[in-house]
């Protein structure tokens, strides 16, 4: 099967950043479905293992990468239960396995959903990642819910990004948040007031612009961005018993004593910890999933989708993972195969 890889991290200007490469057809494990690839979208994940992963070394196989993908069930493990031959199923994949850039996939259907039915396969790959990951951020980290936090405030520091736009969503829709997120030029503001925020701010001098908005502090912020970079801010915008929340990572150590006389809460999220740790939850991905999908067909929620792109080659890799490198990508881009 055509699929498309790396040996060695390179920038993505360099022409062997990514090959395109033939390789054996995967067979499924017992809880796997192997699922033909229509679609894919590419995430910030993908460009920084690319760029981390294989770093003074040649790996003997090239290494496959991409964790969104849209598909159809060709045949299943004998342990499948949730999914039969022929579904159209939607996902974010597994880091310790290879990735969707490829015709075919093998994927544990515990973190995979059925695909929403009014959804274009490009539309629906631009979903699984970003979804998942804002979804676990709120409820299952921050543990919101609309009952106790309906128009509370919710600072989204990222908003315009991929998953800035569902979470963006998801606040307002789900939990009834006042949202403020950040953005700092015309379209990406225009584009977080098109998800939902009740209020866009500029992230640059964001005490200033959070205050000067209004708001002395806030009850939630979550960070998509860079955690200590906002570090600071959000120590300072949150209000006593707060949380904040973030994807980032850092290479540095977090500063959580500046948390502490407010007595606030810190957490993070990494949308791969039920996959690379089997927890006794895992299946938890393919009802949020499903669910999503459901919100997707009643249209409660929208498509992130902003860009397409077309073609399971190197070239169509690189220019995708140059998009995002820029740092200026809007909502979602999804390669069509």
């Amino acid at each position: 099967m055509k699929a498309v890889g790396f040996r060695t991290s390179l920038p993505i200007a360099n022409a062997a950043s990514f090959i395109d490469i033939d390789i054996d057809k995967p067979i499924p494990a017992a809880h796997d479905l192997l699922v033909k690839v229509s679609a894919v979208s590419v995430n910030p994940v993908d460009f920084k293992i690319r760029q981390n992963s294989a770093k003074d070394t040649v790996l003997e196989q090239p290494k496959i990468i991409g964790w969104d993908a849209v598909g159809v069930v060709e045949a299943v493990g004998n342990a499948v239960t949730l999914f039969n031959v022929g579904d159209l199923v939607y996902y974010a994949g597994d880091i310790t396995r290879p990735g969707s850039n490829a015709e075919y996939q093998v994927i544990d259907e515990r973190i995979v959903g059925r695909k929403p039915g009014t959804l274009s396969d490009e539309a629906a790959a631009a979903m699984p990642l970003t979804a998942l990951t804002a979804w676990e951020i709120l409820f299952d980290r921050m543990r919101l819910s609309p009952e106790r936090d309906r128009n509370k405030t919710l600072l989204i520091i990222g908003g315009a990004g991929g998953v800035g736009s569902i979470a963006i969503q998801l606040a307002k829709t789900l939990l009834g948040l006042h949202v403020i997120a950040t953005a700092s030029r015309p379209e990406t503001i225009d584009w977080c007031k098109k998800m939902g925020a009740d209020l866009v701010v500029n992230h640059r001098n964001l005490v200033d612009e959070v205050r000067n908005a209004g708001f002395q502090q806030v009850d939630y912020i979550v960070d998509f961005v860079d955690t200590n970079a906002y570090w600071d801010a959000m120590a300072e915008l949150i209000k006593p018993q707060g949380h904040i929340a973030s994807i980032t990572g850092s290479a540095a150590p977090v500063v959580l004593n500046k948390l502490k006389n407010k007595s606030v809460s810190f957490s993070w999220e990494f949308m791969y910890t039920r996959s690379t740790f089997q927890t006794d939850d895992m299946i938890e991905q393919h009802h949020i999933l499903n669910r999503v999908a459901d919100l997707l067909d009643e249209g409660v929620l929208e498509t992130t989708l902003t860009q397409t792109l077309h073609g399971l080659k190197a070239d169509t890799l690189k220019q995708a993972h140059a998009q995002l490198e820029s740092g200026t990508t809007i909502g979602k881009l999804v390669i069509t195969f």
